[in-house]
């Protein structure tokens, strides 16, 4: 390993990031300086798409904010995200979810995906927990 290299992975760390793609229903919590104040703010929304590889992979969020689409492009290394958390899995064909920018409404939702052994009354036991 050259020198750059090794000294770039030391400076960047490694963060532990969740397994996600594009439909999958996440909330990114990044970190926001505004003076000398901190704070944490939380976008969540559907992925659009992840593209780059290595540090420079960048991820786009859109959410529907007071119903006005709102998208954010995030670098997935950045040091300000706080945290990443998936709270659905989407079932869709496609890594490129541009088409997502013309819908609204009832055709803008993303099904979502059911995992294998998972019955009915599980999901059901999960949401009355939460």
């Amino acid at each position: 390993m050259n020198a750059k290299a090794y000294i770039h992975e030391k400076l960047t760390g490694k963060k532990e990031i969740p397994p996600f793609k594009a439909g999958d229903n996440i909330t990114v919590n990044y970190r926001i300086i505004e003076g000398n104040k901190e704070r944490i703010q939380s976008f969540k929304g559907d992925v659009l798409k992840r593209q780059g590889q290595g540090h420079t992979a960048t991820f786009t969020v859109r959410k529907i904010s007071d119903g006005i689409g709102v998208e954010r492009l995030f670098p997935l290394f950045s040091p300000n995200i706080e945290s990443i958390v998936v709270n659905k899995t989407g079932h869709v064909r496609r890594s490129k979810l541009y088409y997502q920018r013309r819908r609204s409404g009832k055709s803008a939702r993303i099904r979502e995906k059911r995992m294998a052994g998972e019955t009915v009354t599980n999901v059901t036991e999960a949401a009355a927990t939460e």
